[in-house]
């Protein structure tokens, strides 16, 4: 039996109980569609995440005190400003380095109020993270020397406390001690999960004496390019453990952050995407089940093919090729539901989603396999059958 019409006949017998094609090929199409979605939106996370990080500034390089591992327990830091001059000298540029120190405060202006993440900064944030103004000024060295009492505010904070006012000039409570507004930033969003509008910065010296204290949480360096950046984050390590020996510190690069996300996201979506697959299985037992009832229900038929000469193995590549059938159309219609559950989810949800091509070939892959391999058995039986047998069936 030539190709062409063996897919000409398993055309016409799907045709011939069209319901039940399809409520055959509905397992598949869930199952391939739901891969496609999650897979999708797994992807575009990882890809959200991935834009999040390389926002936050080029080559940054982030240390802090302790072991950055999972299951670490954290360590109080023994950083102060008196470590700042030493890092200073290992970097050589001083406007390559910040400092932060952070703490959850609520911010009044008047009778209005917010929760922000008050962070005590030096002059130097906006040139080592990416961080642009919307209006007024930044933070000045003379700010940070002398303590002054200014703030620059995130956007969502400004928002909140005064609306479509211009909030530079103006008063705003920290903590019950008065600061002077000099600046907000443009809207940012969320990064990493943190809400970046509802910053409040003011000079680390005035933070601390806001706090009672005279530690930094850690540091960040902008180094000049990638090929030196873990160099010069082993030697800012070397000098630190060198003036705190009890203390053991890490210099984290962004590829190592992405390195690690990106990884917990790979994972996260394979499991995902394999616990969408069951249904796949499902949808394969189905068609297995399906074509075995076909065989029987065709017994007749298939005694009279071999009758007239058909060989085993065309009757089971007939049965073969219906069954692959199913699957690849369900693999199709799969498909375009994913597609479209995913631009539904990254247009009308905060979730991301992506579509990739090696996502629909995999999907598109898989359901043409389920379709071979649960209807290699149906298949095999068919070509069986004895044709004396297979006429007198009933």
């Amino acid at each position: 039996m030539r190709i062409a019409e063996a897919w000409r006949v398993a055309l016409d017998a799907l045709r011939a109980n069209r319901l039940r094609s399809v409520l055959t090929m509905l397992g598949v199409v869930i199952g391939v569609g739901a891969v496609v979605a999650l897979v999708s939106i797994g992807t575009g996370t990882k890809q959200l995440i991935e834009r999040q990080v390389e926002g936050l500034g080029s080559n940054l390089l982030v240390v802090v005190p302790g072991r950055v591992a999972a299951g670490s327990p954290p360590t109080v830091s023994p950083l102060t400003l008196d470590d700042l001059d030493t890092v200073n000298r290992v970097v050589g540029d001083p406007s390559r380095v910040a400092v932060t120190i952070a703490s959850g405060e609520t911010v009044r202006a008047g009778s209005q109020s917010a929760f922000a993440s008050m962070q005590g900064v030096l002059e130097t944030t906006p040139s080592v993270f990416v961080r642009k103004l919307d209006r007024g000024t930044y933070l000045t060295r003379t700010d940070v020397t002398t303590g002054r009492r200014v703030a620059v505010l995130g956007a969502g904070v400004a928002g909140s406390l005064f609306g479509d006012r211009d909030p530079i000039g103006r008063q705003v409570t920290i903590a019950g001690v008065r600061f002077r507004v000099i600046g907000t930033f443009e809207k940012l969003g969320q990064s990493l999960g943190v809400d970046r509008d509802s910053e409040v910065h003011i000079p680390v010296t005035a933070a601390q004496r806001l706090l009672g204290t005279d530690r930094i949480d850690g540091l960040a360096i902008r180094a000049p390019d990638r090929d030196t950046i873990n160099q010069l984050g082993a030697s800012v390590v070397a000098a630190l453990q060198k003036a705190h020996p009890d203390t053991d510190f890490s210099a984290v690069t962004q590829e190592q952050i992405l390195g690690v996300l990106g990884q917990i996201l790979g994972v996260l979506t394979g499991v995902l995407a394999a616990i969408a697959g069951i249904s796949l299985l499902v949808g394969g037992v189905g068609v297995s089940n399906i074509m075995l009832v076909s065989v029987r229900e065709r017994t007749r038929e298939i005694g009279l093919r071999k009758a007239v000469g058909a060989r085993p193995r065309d009757i089971g590549v007939q049965f073969l090729l219906e069954a692959v059938l199913l699957t690849t159309i369900g693999g199709v219609l799969g498909m375009a539901l994913g597609i479209g559950t995913a631009l539904v989810v990254d247009r009308l949800s905060p979730v991301p989603a992506a579509i990739t091509w090696w996502a629909l070939a995999l999907a598109f892959g898989v359901s043409a396999a389920v379709g071979i391999i649960f209807g290699v058995v149906p298949a095999q039986r068919a070509g069986r059958l004895d044709p004396v047998v297979a006429l007198r069936t009933e």
